[in-house]
């Protein structure tokens, strides 16, 4: 009976995770489309400060598709163990870049498919090797953890580097590159996790009628949320505004996942108790999803599907039988030097391209 209930759990949790991953990929772009929409309005834009996306009911659904992604995968921790939770958010990774191609034309090239490929075989692999939570039952089990001389230098190395990140190096580089306010949302990420944890534990004290109302932890995990999910969402809504979904998603997926592991390893001990082939798996399997987000990233601007790669192959063949015009010919022969430069030059233009910008705004 006992094995046939854990059954049970395991598939309402993987359901749920799965309809998490669905929910927060496609409210990247219901948010997307919103703040384009302003942007064509002519409203301040939220890269520079703006907050006109709060009257904007794109932008509102795409925040309660990522709140109900959010409560889904809250739930999937209450009948799923987190090796399965938590990786399985790289399917959201998949969501937005295939629903980006289709509603904002942002093109997936071949390279992106093999990508969210990777990431598909990355959280597979850390489904089987992730490391399991120590089990804390009570709020007051909570506090001692919150209250260990590691989690408290983590938590404060987080709060100082978001501060120096957004009141020193964001106004300076936020606007150019794509880490800051990423950076920002992922590592403040990691304490809200843990203050989504604690509050999972008050509720059911709560409802086992302990008087958790009464414990000062449940109200300060309580606010400490708010302030971390409202930070989140502020550079968040700046990262989509100035760069492509398809490329804040997948960094966003690497850092914050990063952070949270981080944040629950050393909150929860878990690693202590791991066996070394569950360890290189683990990392491993993160590894793959970091390779798989960067081909998604890196190769986003080359246009390469399969229909080009007999004549990607025919070039190589007629280089290597001496055929195609090299660089040097080129310089060399002046009637042919406008054409082959011209080659030349279209290809290094590629990486010359500011990755993620929208150029057209």
């Amino acid at each position: 009976m006992s094995q046939t209930r854990g059954r049970y759990d395991f598939c309402i949790g993987l359901v749920l995770a799965m309809s998490s991953s669905i929910f927060i990929g496609g409210s990247f772009i219901l948010k997307k489309k919103g703040l384009l929409r302003l942007a064509r309005k002519g409203s301040m834009r939220a890269g520079q400060g703006g907050h006109a996306y709060l009257k904007e009911w794109l932008w509102w659904a795409g925040l309660l598709s990522m709140g109900a992604g959010e409560v889904a995968n809250f739930a999937a921790y209450a009948f799923a163990p987190a090796t399965l939770v938590t990786p399985l958010g790289a399917l959201s990774v998949l969501v937005s870049a295939i629903l980006s191609s289709f509603f904002l034309n942002e093109k997936l090239n071949l390279h992106g498919k093999i990508g969210c490929l990777l990431s598909i075989l990355g959280s597979t692999v850390m489904v089987i090797h992730a490391p399991q939570e120590e089990e804390v039952e009570t709020l007051n089990e909570m506090s001692h953890k919150l209250g260990d001389p590691g989690f408290v230098v983590f938590a404060t190395l987080v709060v100082i580097v978001s501060l120096i990140l957004i009141f020193v190096v964001g106004p300076r580089h936020g606007q150019t590159n794509i880490l800051v306010y990423i950076t920002i949302c992922s590592v403040i990420g990691a304490l809200s996790v843990s203050c989504v944890k604690g509050l999972g534990i008050t509720i059911k004290e709560l409802f086992a009628g302990r008087p958790v109302l009464k414990h000062p932890l449940s109200w300060i995990l309580l606010l400490s949320l708010i302030v971390c999910v409202s930070t989140q969402i502020n550079y968040l809504n700046r990262a989509l505004d100035i760069f492509n979904t398809s490329i804040v998603t997948p960094i966003y997926y690497v850092i914050f996942t990063t952070s949270v592991l981080t944040c629950s390893a050393i909150l929860f001990k878990e690693w202590q108790h791991m066996a070394a082939d569950d360890i290189i798996g683990t990392f491993s399997g993160f590894l793959t999803i970091i390779v798989g987000i960067f081909l998604l990233h890196a190769f986003k601007d080359v246009n390469f599907t399969l229909a080009n790669l007999p004549l990607s192959l025919r070039k190589d063949e007629r280089a290597a039988n001496g055929t195609l015009p090299s660089t040097y010919d080129c310089f060399n022969h002046d009637e042919e030097s406008s054409a082959c430069l011209g080659e030349i030059q279209s290809t290094e233009s590629l990486s010359a391209r500011r990755n993620g910008s929208l150029s057209a705004f």
